[in-house]
């Protein structure tokens, strides 16, 4: 829900937990001041007084109004500063902000979703929504892969999709330790070991640039039309307004147009996986 008042007016909300998900990705759980909602793969600006602001998704589900979690990467001097937070403080939400997944193109199909690294935590947030109209959805699958077994998050995630009705998921690692006993090698190589229903399909691609890069043309060898594959471009946002001009790609503000886009719309866009 938009700030009636001022678009540029972030909305006051309290840190409540900070939870450890990996060496360098924290999850903040916060509590708005004022009524807050968004759609699965919308995007928020989240920001510390006298710091900044930094684009993020929402890891969080959109059926849960009174509280909001993101997950944040340590990436910059923003997000350091975030890392250092502890409960109790007060950040800034503006937002919900741009395009985000359209369930009801959803409905009576397979859903595919490969992910790799940070990428899960927008995918967290899609997979509670989807829970949410499962008896309007044929099968659910994920299939993620992270660098290595602790690089992993929300690790508790994966058995608890793995005991729902409906829901299947799916882990790699591209470096295995000691205690990984599953599979090996990056995130595509799962989709060998899946079974589904291509034409009555659609498919949701989230990861790093490269990742996203190579899993798409892996989804149109197996036969995945442009417009079934469903992209999260979360890629060099600043504003959020589509003002500043920082997202611009091709002819779309990834800020105002996305981030949420099918391959068919992006495919002829220079540059896209940069």
């Amino acid at each position: 829900m938009l700030n009636d008042k001022n678009i540029y007016k972030p909305i006051r909300a309290k840190l409540t937990n900070v939870i450890d998900e990996s060496p360098l990705i924290k999850t903040f759980v916060l509590v708005p001041e004022d009524k807050f909602s968004f759609k699965t793969g919308q995007f928020i600006e989240l920001s510390v007084d006298g710091i900044g602001e930094a684009p993020f998704t929402p890891s969080s589900s959109p059926l849960v109004t009174e509280k909001i979690e993101v997950t944040v990467m340590k990436t910059g001097y923003v997000t350091e500063y975030m890392h250092m937070l502890k409960p109790g403080v007060y950040m800034g939400i503006r937002g919900p902000y741009g395009r985000g997944y359209p369930l009801e193109s959803f409905f009576g199909k397979e859903v595919l979703i490969l992910g790799g690294g940070c990428g899960l935590a927008p995918i967290r947030s899609l997979l509670y929504a989807l829970e949410g109209i499962k008896d309007k959805l044929v099968k659910v699958i994920l299939c993620y892969g992270s660098k290595t077994p602790a690089d992993c998050i929300y690790k508790p995630l994966f058995d608890r999709l793995n005991s729902t009705e409906k829901f299947e998921a799916h882990r790699t690692v591209d470096k295995a330790d000691e205690d990984w006993n599953g599979s090996v090698g990056v995130a595509t190589t799962l989709l060998n070991k899946i079974k589904i229903n291509i034409e009555n399909s659609v498919a949701v691609v989230c990861g790093p640039p490269i990742m996203m890069k190579f899993g798409t043309i892996r989804l149109l060898e197996l036969g995945y039309k442009e417009n079934q594959i469903y992209l999260s471009m979360e890629k060099n946002m600043s504003c959020g307004l589509g003002k500043c001009g920082h997202c611009m790609m091709g002819e779309f503000f990834v800020c105002k147009d996305g981030p949420v886009f099918t391959y068919a719309e992006l495919k002829n866009t220079p540059d896209i996986w940069k």
